[in-house]
């Protein structure tokens, strides 16, 4: 029997990961700096989570505006978005293009996923190695894994039993799947759970949307892109970007400095209102008063108004009962047109699974709370295990032997969202403790500090590392920044709440973009603080 034989790469910079920051990264350090660099993906092509995320209504709750590149002006500029939200076919098409004009495809191992990476300090380079065997040698690892990309499906008893058909939102069939007339089960009511139900509820034959947790939903308000918006990309894209990065956010708006305690009801009513026309769930928190995701009061404004326009729109009040959230609107902000008049329908039912759980599958259906419900397919749209997720899949040890998985056991330790210490020259693009905000700007603005990075160590030996005492601080920061906002006791994704035993840690910069650009440039200035660049 003849020994398998592997393949054996050798990098100056190895790239994990094709999506958003992952192509961007490879542009950069290829294109731009001249050094041999190489990304690798288990999908089957670039786009990260709009790659795997097909499912019926998916689409960005970000503007289309900001949901881009700004490095390729061309392209910046005049880029022709069909809607203010984009659809994921669209998205995909952009990253493609993009992809493909920056000849980025040749460079891509595609369906490689990479299993560990280990630090070789005889060597001075991390050894990655995929599951097929092969091995890469790099001098620097860019974790480019994202964010929301590592999905989480509970498992309900007997699946094997269930005749029917069970889709996970998050890996949808390249061929999607004929859901006319059919009875259809969605498990799950977070950003993926919304566009789905509002996607298919005129299309099946009946829905039935099993909901744990109520959600806090407003318009999103699709419609197509504004001509005046892409007049000022054109006339000023450099303006353009540089405003949305000065914002806390990164959404294409500008935040409010107002607190909702100090203005009347009328004038909070109006507010409100204003925002619900406008629709997007980011900026009815944040661009209509400073103070939602702060304080009870200011919270309570928010939460009361949304309650009267389910309590409005829902024409049985037992569904809206069930509907109404219990906690504060300090969840990832949620949008999605028409999602309360969906209950409205006679082909929609809605079931608190909190009440009466989920028990196990049967040949028909779902056993919930005790009664079987008869379905012919079961979407699972119950999220992902944001932020730390794909860094721990893959088996990661540092220096002497560190493993990240034990570093981490806790919660998450970073720099800036960008460095761990005792990980030499293992870089990450929007990794734990990076701000609070959209991501693609954000993405592109981090690989270049990242690759300022790379080419400071280049002059010398080639070693970037962050120090315990700088991650600690900076751990320390974005504690307390976490703390003084409501999502710290707020359970969500964001600190890890929705997945069994994770630790339930601030995982974030809450100090918004504009700032963490300051300190960053202070950092650089200061050469590289907290960096150890030799």
């Amino acid at each position: 029997m003849n020994a398998v034989s592997h393949k054996q790469l050798e990098l100056d910079v190895a790239i994990i990961g094709a999506g958003v920051g992952g192509l961007y990264a490879l542009h950069k350090t290829r294109n731009v700096l001249g050094m041999k660099a190489e990304a690798f993906d288990d999908a089957g092509g670039v786009g990260g989570t709009w790659y795997w995320n097909r499912y019926p209504g998916c689409r960005v709750d970000t503007e289309s505006t900001v949901y881009t590149y700004s490095f390729d002006l061309d392209m910046f500029q005049n880029w022709e978005w069909s809607e203010r939200y984009a659809k994921q076919p669209e998205v995909l098409n952009y990253l493609n293009a993009v992809a493909d004009k920056h000849d980025l495809k040749r460079s891509i191992h595609f369906n490689t996923r990479i299993a560990s990476a280990e630090w070789k300090e005889d060597e001075g380079r991390w050894l990655l190695t995929t599951t097929a065997g092969d091995t890469v040698k790099a001098k620097y690892v860019i974790e480019a894994v994202g964010l929301l990309s590592s999905s989480y499906a509970p498992q309900f008893p007997d699946q094997d039993k269930f005749k029917g058909e069970v889709l996970l939102a998050s890996k949808w069939p390249d061929t999607a799947p004929d859901l006319e007339g059919k009875r259809v089960g969605v498990v799950g009511t977070g950003s993926t759970g919304i566009q789905i139900i509002t996607a298919l509820a005129d299309k099946v034959g009946h829905l039935h949307v099993l909901q744990r947790t109520a959600q806090w939903v407003v318009p999103l308000g699709i419609g197509p892109f504004p001509a005046e918006t892409r007049e000022k990309i054109k006339a000023d894209p450099h303006g353009f970007r540089d405003w949305a990065l000065s914002t806390a956010a990164v959404f294409g708006f500008d935040e409010s400095t107002v607190s909702a305690l100090e203005v009347d009801e009328e004038e909070r009513r109006r507010v409100y209102e204003k925002a619900w026309k406008k629709g997007n769930g980011f900026s009815f928190l944040l661009e209509t008063f400073s103070d939602i995701p702060v304080t009870a009061e200011a919270n309570k404004t928010a939460t009361d108004f949304i309650k009267s326009k389910i309590d409005a729109i829902v024409k049985d009040p037992e569904v809206a009962r069930k509907l109404t959230p219990r906690d504060y609107y300090a969840k990832r902000p949620l949008a999605a047109d028409n999602y309360y008049e969906t209950y409205n329908r006679d082909n929609v039912t809605l079931h608190d699974v909190k009440a009466e759980p989920i028990e196990r599958y049967t040949e028909n259906g779902l056993i919930v709370g005790g009664k079987e419900l008869e379905l012919d397919v079961v979407i699972m749209a119950t999220g992902f295990d944001a932020m730390t997720g794909n860094y721990l899949k893959i088996e990661t040890i540092g220096r002497n032997g560190v493993r990240l998985k034990d570093v981490w056991k806790n919660g998450p330790r970073a720099y800036a969202g960008m460095s761990i210490a005792d990980f030499p020259n293992l870089l990450m693009v929007f990794g734990p403790f990076s701000p609070f905000t959209s991501q693609p700007l954000v993405h592109e603005w981090q690989v270049d500090f990242l690759c300022d990075l790379i080419e400071q160590a280049e002059k010398g030996n080639g070693i970037i590392e962050t120090t315990k005492e700088a991650q600690d601080d900076w751990v320390r920061v974005c504690q307390e920044g976490m703390a003084g906002t409501l999502f710290e006791v707020t359970d969500s994704w964001i600190n890890g709440a929705n997945i069994p035993g994770k630790p339930r840690t601030s995982m974030w910069y809450m100090g918004g973009m504009g700032n963490y650009m300051t300190e960053m440039n202070a950092i650089r200035d200061d050469n590289y603080r907290g960096f150890e660049v030799r």
